[in-house]
Formats: structure tokens, sequence, C-alpha cells
């Protein structure tokens, strides 16, 4: 087996999470893939993964290999199809990540439409809770929530997001009101970890230069924006999110946006790519797509 092949494999089993999994999408057997890990390990000189009976698990240097190996797949897929002459019409798999909340609920209906109007494209998500180098992992676009620092991106924006603070109706009744940040102190806090587990920074009241922060203990600890959500509904307390994720909630008047008068700067949202990626059909076809419903969802869930 040649070691293209074998990179093929030992992404496969990667993305499936096992090497039963990877003898299903490949079509080979348990005994192949196997072999083509143990190649590619043979070849390099050090273990890339760490197996178990029932799933797999990248060492250090193999985290490095399948950075590597998924840029070369990328780059010998876009030269298949230049080769072939299919840059005119877009086809193909087209790779796009998020964070999950995001790719469940806002991105994965606009997916779903574009490959009903592209038949000969294929759509492969990646809902991440952690930081993506597209080039590095061979992504062909990211959906991001944050002020953008790569200057090899080229990014295109849809919208922002404000970082609201919001309790139920019913909370708010049998507790002290919340009139400033300072207030919050006095509260049952519903923390996560990407808003702030024990203290929230709000801007500098008119006529300071010094921003505030409130210091809290939270009363609970969550890793999920649907739990923090339905925590809050329930009235078990005040929470941090960003206004997509509670937008249905307000709307129907189920939570209360708090301290809007000391919200800080709304996060820009932009749809990016590698530079030069734009125009690759596929990744042109998704983009021209994808923004004006991006930019309607974002107007709609910001307000």
């Amino acid at each position: 087996m040649d070691r293209i092949e074998a990179m093929k494999i030992f992404i496969a089993a990667l993305d499936e999470g096992s090497l039963a999994g990877a003898s299903r999408r490949t079509g080979r057997s348990p005994a192949a893939v196997s072999r083509a890990v143990a190649s590619l390990e043979a070849h390099v000189g050090v273990p890339l993964l760490h197996r178990t009976t029932r799933s797999i698990k990248l060492s250090e240097a193999g985290e490095r290999y399948a950075t590597a190996c998924r840029k070369v797949l990328a780059d010998l897929e876009e030269a298949d199809r230049q080769a072939a002459g299919e840059r005119s019409v877009p086809r193909g798999t087209l790779t796009i990540t998020s964070t999950v909340f995001v790719g469940a609920e806002i991105l994965r209906p606009i997916v779903d439409a574009f490959i009903d109007e592209y038949p000969t494209v294929s759509v492969r998500m990646h809902l991440l809770e952690r930081p993506v180098n597209l080039i590095d992992e061979g992504m062909d676009l990211a959906l991001r929530i944050s002020h953008l620092a790569d200057s090899t991106l080229v990014a295109q924006r849809v919208g922002e997001a404000r970082r609201v603070v919001v309790a139920s109706p019913r909370y708010l009744s049998t507790h002290p009101r919340i009139a400033e940040p300072a207030d919050l102190a006095k509260h049952s806090i519903i923390a996560m970890a990407h808003m702030g587990l024990d203290a929230w920074s709000f801007p500098p009241p008119e006529g300071s230069s010094i921003a505030r922060s409130v210091s809290f203990t939270p009363r609970l600890v969550v890793n999920n924006v649907r739990a923090a959500i339905a925590s809050a509904v329930e009235g078990h307390g005040v929470v941090r999110l960003l206004s997509y994720h509670v937008a249905t909630e307000i709307e129907q008047g189920d939570l209360q946006i708090l301290l809007e008068d000391s919200e800080p700067a709304p996060l820009p949202v932009h749809l990016v790519s590698p530079y030069g990626r734009l125009a690759v059909p596929k990744v042109r076809a998704f983009v021209d797509f994808a923004l004006p419903r991006l930019r309607a969802s974002f107007a709609r869930l910001t307000a």
C-alpha cells in the first residue's frame, strides 16, 4: 500500500474515532487498516496512535503528523481537480468548522439548503470548541465569533454577537434587583468557561477609564450552552451568553436581558477562508450562497 493511501486510512480512523470505523468508511478490512497505520508508524519511526479495544488517541507525534497529512491530502485533492479541469464546476467535499452551537443552530440549516442546491458538492462540518488552524487542518471555511488576528485569512463579516447577561422572570421575581454590574455579586451565577468562571468584566462607567470586574463563586458551572440556558430558564440563576444563544428564549419571554447599558462592545462574526480558497468553485459557491443567509440570521438573532 502506498503512503498516500495509508494517510487517507489514517485520517479516516481519526475522523471515525476508531480503526473499525476507518474500515467501514474506506471499505478496507480491519487487518488492512491496521497494516496501513503500522506502515506509517514504521516509516516515521514513532507511534502515531495509542490504541484500546474501542478507541484510538493520537500521540504527540501523531497530532503533528495528522495535521501534515490533512494538508497533503487537501493539496492533492485540489491538484486533481485542476488537472481534471473541474475548477469551473462546484464539486467535491467542502470542509467547514464552527463552534458546536453555531454549527448546529445557525450553520447547519444553511448547509442543508446548500447541498440540496448543489448535488455535486458534499459537506463535512467540524463542530469544535477549540481554535482551528484552517491551513494546517485542511479546512475550507470557518464561521468565527471573535476579533480576527490572522492576516493569512480572507474574512467576510456577516454580523455581530452581543455578550448579554440574562435571567428568567421567575428568578428575578424572588431575588434582589440587578441595576448595575456590582449587584451580580449577590446573585446565583451560572458560569461557562468562555464567559468567565469566577468573574465577569464590564466596560468602564461613564466618566471613568477603569473597566469593572465582578467576582463571584458560581453556583453552577456547565460546559454546554443548552444546559446553561435550561437552568436559567428554570430560575436557577443568572448567566452570561452570546445574544444568538438566547434569542428564542428572550423572544418568548423565558429570559430577560439585564444590564444592557453595561454590555461590552459586540463581537464581530466573520466567515473566513485561507487565502486563495475562494477561487475554488465549491468554496465560492458556498460563500455566495451562505453570506446573505448568515447576515439575515445574525441580524435577527442579535437584535
